[in-house]
């Protein structure tokens, strides 16, 4: 992965019976895995598995409560 930390990314990675996405702010990136900060937990993921990975933008505000 060529992004710095802290980038807020979507990585998509394969598990048992196809694929998943992992959408978060990335933490590290080592030789071997890199790991995403998403909303429920951080996910380390082996680097192996992934197939796609991009920057994407930051998430929209929250809207005010009426």
């Amino acid at each position: 992965m060529t992004a710095a930390e802290g980038t807020r990314v979507v990585v998509r990675y394969r598990i048992e019976g196809g694929f998943t996405d992992a959408l978060g702010y990335l933490l590290a990136s080592a030789a071997g895995s890199c790991t995403i900060r998403t909303r429920q937990s951080d996910v380390e993921i082996p680097l192996d598995l992934v197939v796609a990975a991009k920057a994407v933008p930051p998430p929209p505000p929250r809207r005010s409560a009426r």
